[in-house]
Formats: structure tokens, C-alpha cells, sequence
């Protein structure tokens, strides 16, 4: 029997998950990646409230991700863009929550992207 990608990403998320838990201080940021977009979110998990969220559907960001080209590249943008807007709300330290995905690729990417413009993990 063939188990399917999306199960295993599951099982692998709720490993990850047991583990890791955001505060105001330390929001989670989780990343969900789509076939054509990605969105990123802070959250704080002792009130349940996302923070800050961030994808390549917002407008603003919309329009640079125009002038890139590549998944990657896109995600890249996505994760500094996050790192902006999350420095302007006073937050300086993430736990990063992949979400089951691999830590290549796009995810990587983010995750680069929002260190470079100086969020801490």
C-alpha cells in the first residue's frame, strides 16, 4: 500500500508540532506552501491570535513578486518582506514552524529571506 505525500506531511507535522508552541514574545512562524503561492504567518499560540501574515497574494507584495521570477525567488521576497513587517511590530525572535515540508527549497528560502533582513531563529 502507497501512502500518499500529503499523509506523511501530516504525520510529520504533528511531530513537529508537539514540540513547538509560540508566545507574544516569541511568536511561531508558520509557513504552508501551495502550488503557486506561499503564506507565512506569526502566531501566538498562548491566546490562539495570529500576529502578522504574509503572502505572495498581498498586494504590496504582489507587485514586486512581478518583477521576479521563480517560486523561490518569490519566497524569498515573501520571508524579508515578513522580517519588515514583523521588526515594525517589535518582534525580533521567531520559533520557525516548517509544517511537515522539507527545509529545502522554497521553505528555505523563506527562512533565509526573513534572517537576511533580521529576524533571529
Amino acid at each position: 500500500m502507497i501512502k500518499k505525500e500529503s499523509n506523511l506531511r501530516l504525520r510529520s507535522k504533528m511531530k513537529i508540532r508537539k514540540k513547538i508552541s509560540g508566545t507574544a514574545e516569541k511568536p511561531r512562524l508558520s509557513v504552508y506552501r501551495s502550488l503557486n503561492h506561499i503564506y507565512a504567518q506569526l502566531i501566538d499560540d498562548t491566546t490562539g491570535k495570529t500576529l502578522l501574515s504574509v503572502s505572495t497574494l498581498n498586494k504590496e507584495l504582489a507587485e514586486k513578486a512581478k518583477t521576479v521570477k521563480g517560486k523561490t525567488s518569490k519566497s524569498k521576497l515573501t520571508g524579508t518582506f515578513l522580517a519588515e513587517r514583523a521588526l515594525d511590530m517589535n518582534i525580533k525572535e521567531v520559533v520557525f514552524d516548517r509544517n511537515g515540508y522539507r527545509y529545502h527549497g522554497r521553505i528555505q528560502s523563506l527562512a533565509e529571506g526573513a534572517r537576511e533582513k533580521g529576524l533571529k531563529f
